[in-house]
């Protein structure tokens, strides 16, 4: 009989870990992937159609059947409940689909409804709330602009540093950068995690004119007077904001009561195993791993319990294991970036900006779909 193996959330990482499958243990195994939407949406996309970068948004969206190998199942239903005891996925429709392994790649969601005052703000983690946000920049004449972090974890930690930084290159195309303030609220005592990329985020930003307030954690805002209030007792005025919305892990998850603070999965930063459960693994925006909540990381760990799980389908000794990997990139705008990589052992070094580095995030962005997603990269 063939093993069944069930994937839970397709993104980056459950798509990854299905085509890496299919292409090694198919005739050993039943590869299934869950997924609750059809189209499958590459999430830094969501930063350029803010900007006004990317208006045809078909090219961040693809059919997420023509994404996965011809050899993957894809049910497109919501998994409503996870039983890890009895092995067994439920599914909206009704369906009960039973595994040998199971997945767990349900990303995470946003919840800027736990800001008080969130109707007041913009943001670019979701396509609806990009459209809008573009909407909001096209109509802005000048005044202060506000970004800010409303909750940690959440996706992609440049994403709010480098959005101040293009929206410096924005304001400067349009020919209004001398009438608009850019203010970058950080949740941190730096303006990035890691501190020698910080030294270099910080050095852009004040060779750009941006304002940043370290330890400047969102805790409301006021809609009226247009003021944004920190944790710590610090408040500003905006006229824009734009807040990085808190991030929960999905419902599914706490429904099953799989998650620990905040609805996030704990597992073994190496193995990416859930407690004693061997057979179990969850990969990406899902875990408490500690590193970024990013599609890079996703990326390489969904490679990696792919090998795990069909070693263990061949009968092998599983072997592989997550080292922390992530590398990512900050667009600086004017065709500047920096790349970082770095793992659990070894943080990054001091970056520089450069325009290699800006075309290397194209060449990523664009060979997204043919290449990182089917596991060959």
């Amino acid at each position: 009989m063939p093993k069944k193996v069930v994937i839970v959330g397709g993104g980056t990482g459950g798509t990854i870990t299905a085509n890496v499958l299919a292409r090694k243990v198919s005739r050993e195994a039943d590869i299934i992937l869950v997924s609750d939407v059809s189209q499958h949406i590459y999430q830094p996309g969501y930063l350029y159609r803010a900007l006004g970068e990317i208006i045809d948004e078909s090219k961040i969206i693809r059919e997420e059947r023509k994404l996965l190998d011809r050899r993957v199942k894809l049910f497109i239903d919501e998994a409503v409940k996870i039983d890890i005891q009895n092995r067994v996925v439920s599914l909206m429709s009704g369906k009960q689909l039973e595994y040998d392994y199971l997945v767990i790649s349900t990303g995470s969601r946003i919840v800027p409804e736990e800001v008080s005052g969130y109707e007041a703000s913009y943001h670019f983690y979701s396509l609806e709330g990009a459209r809008k946000l573009h909407e909001a920049l096209e109509r802005f004449k000048g005044g202060v602009v506000a970004v800010g972090v409303g909750g940690i974890p959440y996706k992609c930690p440049p994403a709010p540093a480098e959005f101040c930084c293009l929206l410096d290159y924005y304001f400067t195309r349009r020919g209004i950068r001398d009438r608009v303030e850019i203010h970058y609220l950080s949740p941190l005592p730096r303006t990035f995690p890691h501190e020698a990329v910080a030294e270099a985020i910080t050095e852009m930003m004040e060779r750009k004119g941006i304002h940043w307030h370290p330890m400047f954690n969102i805790e409301s805002i006021d809609p009226e007077k247009k003021i944004v209030n920190s944790l710590e007792g610090e408040s500003i005025r905006f006229d824009l904001l734009v807040m990085v919305p808190p991030h929960k892990g999905a419902e599914v998850v706490e429904r099953s009561s799989i998650g620990v603070d905040g609805g996030w999965i704990p597992v073994d930063k190496h193995t990416l195993q859930y407690k004693d459960y061997d057979e179990v693994y969850a990969i990406g925006d899902a875990t408490n791993l500690p590193v970024s909540k990013s599609g890079a990381a996703a990326h390489f760990e969904g490679k990696m319990v792919a090998d795990r799980i069909s070693s263990e389908i061949m009968g092998h000794e599983p072997r592989a294991t997550y080292d922390g990997k992530v590398l990512c990139f900050c667009d600086a705008g004017f065709k500047k970036a920096i790349y970082m990589s770095f793992n659990y052992e070894n943080p990054p070094k001091k970056p520089r900006f450069s325009y290699m580095w800006y075309l290397g995030k194209q060449i990523v962005n664009r060979f997204y779909w043919s290449l990182i997603l089917k596991g060959y990269v």
